[in-house]
């Protein structure tokens, strides 16, 4: 069992967890040297790269960190950028990545474990971005999550079912608040590696959502699974520190949160890092409020203090940080095809 520091501080607006993050083992083989995309069925793992080869294969791993099988499936992607396990075993490829935001849809890939697969083609109603995180709410619902390099990232869903047979238009849904810090790691000596959004992923109950970036995940309550409402939230921030590019996130099914990076300029390998009962950091601790001295004069007169009168136990969320421009910065892959 891996240890854990459930430890957590109040900064301004959102919690700090510093849990012990662990290392469990090393990925050392070429075929995932740009690991993008990690899910988990607590006996096996399923990675993605993000390069483009001309068909998806995922990677099935045992807890060694050892390849032992690839599934792959007939679809041409464009830039796979995440991956997300459906209760059914459905794994989902999230072929959203635009660095230069020329597409004019974007796709999700539904791969079942024998490798028959289907495709969704998506819009956005309000042009094109780029993103890295998707997210399946209790219901199953895709979220989609960009990568801004000003301003906050931005949640989409599908407005109706999904159709192989068009494009689905999406619609926003969520703003998420996130800050820069000081965690090190990421491909750049920048804070805009802090806070750009490089992956998701959701608790096998669907009771816990998590968006890392380059160097920080961060963990929303989804208690009534309402995910679009829960990603609006003050989040509880776990520093993730000195990966070389960290863009995978999953959840094992008993609230472990796993990490891994890209292999990065070294092209050496990515630990898989793992913190023990993350899910239940997601709720910060209560806080204790002193009520105020009741007013001089008539009690009558004295409003009564309601929950709604209470000082929030998160605080106010700050203005974010400077935003930096990351187009030109982050130089990643040409991309040969489109979704």
């Amino acid at each position: 069992m891996l240890p854990a520091l459930l430890t957590l501080a109040l900064t301004a607006g959102s919690a700090l967890a510093e849990p012990a993050v662990v290392d469990v083992c090393r990925i050392s083989d070429q075929r995932l040297q740009e690991l993008s995309g990690l899910a988990s069925d607590g006996e096996r793992w399923y990675a993605v790269n993000d390069s483009d080869d001309g068909h998806v294969e995922i990677q099935v791993l045992d807890r060694t960190c050892a390849i032992t099988r690839t599934i792959e499936a007939p679809a041409n992607p464009f830039d796979v950028e995440d991956l997300a396990l459906a209760p059914d075993g459905t794994l989902w490829l999230a072929d959203t990545g635009d660095n230069g935001r020329s597409r004019e849809t974007v796709a999700l890939h539904a791969v079942a474990p024998d490798g028959t697969s289907r495709l969704y083609r998506l819009t956005y109603p309000d042009g094109k971005h780029d993103a890295e995180a998707l997210l399946l709410d209790a219901r199953g619902v895709p979220h989609v999550v960009t990568k801004e390099s000003i301003g906050s990232p931005l949640v989409y869903r599908p407005k109706g079912d999904l159709d192989v047979g068009a494009p689905t238009p999406m619609e926003q849904v969520a703003k998420v608040r996130i800050r820069g810090t000081d965690t090190p790691g990421g491909p750049l000596q920048s804070s805009v590696v802090t806070r750009v959004v490089t992956g998701g992923a959701m608790s096998a109950d669907g009771k816990v959502a998590a968006l890392r970036t380059y160097t920080d995940a961060y963990l929303f309550p989804v208690p009534d699974g309402d995910l679009a409402k829960a990603l609006e939230s003050d989040p509880v921030r776990v520093p993730l520190p000195n990966e070389p590019q960290g863009e995978a996130i999953a959840f094992d099914p008993d609230g472990t949160l796993l990490s891994a990076s890209e292999f990065g300029d070294r092209g050496t390998g990515s630990t898989v890092r793992a913190v023990a009962n993350a899910t239940a950091l997601a709720t910060p601790p209560p806080t204790t409020t002193t009520p105020p001295p009741p007013p001089q004069g008539d009690p009558a007169a004295a409003p009564p203090t309601t929950d709604e009168d209470r000082p929030l136990p998160w605080g106010v969320i700050g203005a974010g940080a400077a935003a930096l421009a990351l187009t030109g910065l982050l130089v990643r892959r040409s991309r040969r095809r489109g979704a």
